[in-house]
């Protein structure tokens, strides 16, 4: 019986290629939810009822119970089932020393995100940390790049998370890994693979009369928008600043809260979309950082920031890895005036909408699709080199009402990125119940003062607020007011017009 696998796709496999001991490629998230449902006689968090929980999920999510393997000479990494696969061992249990406080918990998550995940096992963790206060608990998700981006981490949310309270859990499905195929397997099938691809290309040359007109203008389409994502600034390098520099091993961790609804009021007075206004706040941020607390000259810096962009289908809803593309904006952070730039920001995303820079890189990770193991290794490491960008935002929307764990409500929910070779921090953000989370991940060399930042951060967005909020005021001071109609006098001969029917045609009370 052959064995089972599944190969990597070249973006998945780029992040495993990106990936060094002062590089971490996993995306995490940190979620506090209430304590009291879950608790035991003891006083602590149930953990068997987490695993539990987990466990019955797992089936969902086939990925969960599968680790790496590469192919002979070519080392291209495939995905196999983990016959030794242990729930305990992914599920772990942390406690804060009472009264556990957040500064605590944030300390736990920068040294959890500075350790490397083990390549022998499938590569995600579940930390459970009890303890924290104001009756709360935490779970601190981590999970390798190369197995998920944003948007699927929503969808995998919903495999764990319930619409309302419930104590319901299912028993687990037996799992029986499937047989893993041997490295002389793996070779020859990858080697047909190949060759049976170039077969049916050669094979299907015969059925695109009918449609080439069609294939050439869509080709002609992605071709320009890949050159416009090559000479959008991928191929030039953006200023160096404080937040660049040699990334080292460890990690801090930043986080700040919005309004959502703050953010939708500034959308609508300013234009554009909640994405700009979130790039707007961010420029703003970066200048107060650079220029007061590094007292660094921001004048004329070129500084950009990577805004990943979904390009998943609906069709590719609720399956694992990654269907990203990214969009490479310019910050205008040396703008005084926060409305400028926010208008500079959406001129900005404007051209890259217009030029479609999200298909345009898709196509060019596509057109790597096929490059061996090690090309694709080489070229990541070498682009890295180049620094076309200074941070990473992104933003994923989530749900606007209450999820909870079994009986326990989710409370808050920071995501974290990974940091990029030279990028000292990284900006995640995540909507949920009416707020905007704001996960900061920092080099602990570069960017040890990570809360500076979540301040000018967050000053930056009351300043937009404030702008947008006098912007309104002026609007509204300088709207001519309707003149008030005097009241009608009959006309002559009224008495002979015809009255209306009773009841109708009377002004109300509340009219005068």
């Amino acid at each position: 019986m052959p064995g089972h696998y599944e190969r990597l796709s070249a973006l998945d496999n780029s992040f495993l290629a990106l990936e060094s001991r002062s590089t971490h490629m996993h995306v995490a998230g940190i979620v506090t939810f209430a304590a009291e449902p879950l608790r035991t006689k003891q006083g602590g968090i149930d953990m068997a009822r987490i695993r539990r929980l987990v466990e019955s999920k797992l089936h969902l999510i086939p990925r969960y119970r599968q680790r790496l393997a590469r192919v002979p000479v070519e080392n291209h990494p495939v995905w196999v089932d983990d016959e030794h696969f242990n729930v305990e061992y992914h599920v772990r249990h942390y406690s804060l020393p009472l009264p556990g406080n957040f500064d605590q918990l944030r300390n736990l998550v920068g040294l959890i995100m500075s350790q490397q995940l083990d390549r022998s096992k499938p590569l995600w963790e579940f930390n459970v940390v009890e303890g924290l206060e104001d009756d709360r608990f935490a779970i601190i998700s981590k999970i390798h790049h190369c197995m998920i981006d944003g948007i699927a981490g929503v969808d995998l949310m919903a495999v764990l998370l319930n619409l309302a309270p419930s104590d319901e859990i299912a028993d687990p499905e037996p799992f029986t890994p499937r047989q893993e195929p041997s490295g002389s397997e793996l070779l020859i099938r990858e080697t047909a693979r190949r060759t049976g691809k170039t077969i049916a290309a050669m094979r299907s040359l015969r059925q695109l009369n009918d449609d080439t007109t069609q294939l050439l203008r869509d080709g002609a389409y992605r071709a320009r928008a890949a050159g416009y994502s090559l000479t959008s600034g991928w191929l030039t390098t953006a200023s160096a600043t404080p937040l660049n520099g040699t990334v080292g091993p460890n990690r801090l961790f930043g986080t700040l809260r919005t309004s959502l609804r703050d953010i939708k009021k500034i959308k609508n007075a300013a234009g554009g979309s909640v994405n700009d206004v979130v790039l707007a706040t961010v420029a703003g941020g970066v200048r107060r950082f650079l220029r007061d607390v590094r007292e660094y000259d921001i004048a004329g810096v070129d500084f950009r920031a990577m805004a990943p962009v979904s390009v998943r289908s609906q069709d590719q809803r609720g399956t694992l890895g990654n269907q990203v593309a990214m969009w490479l904006v310019s910050l205008p952070v040396d703008e005084s005036d926060p409305m400028a730039r926010l208008e500079a920001v959406k001129r900005s995303t404007g051209r890259l909408k217009e030029t479609n820079q999200a298909l345009g890189a898709a196509t060019l990770v596509r057109l790597s699709a096929g490059a061996p193991a090690t090309l694709v290794s080489m070229a990541s490491r070498l682009a890295t080199g180049v620094r076309p960008f200074n941070m990473t935002v992104t933003n994923v929307p989530g749900p606007q009402f209450p999820l909870y764990l079994l009986e326990s409500e989710m409370l808050e929910s920071y995501p974290l990125v990974p940091l990029w070779h030279g990028h000292g921090i990284g900006l995640a953000l995540f909507s949920y119940a009416g707020s905007v989370f704001w996960g900061f991940n920092a080099d602990y060399d570069l960017v040890p003062d990570v809360d500076a930042f979540a301040r000018a951060i967050e000053e930056s967005f009351a300043e937009l607020r404030e702008a947008t909020a006098e912007m309104g005021e002026a609007t509204a001071a300088a709207t001519p007011k309707s003149p008030k109609r005097p009241k009608s006098r009959p006309p002559l001969g009224a008495s002979q017009v015809k009255k209306p029917a009773s009841g109708k045609g009377k002004k109300k009370p509340s009219d005068d």
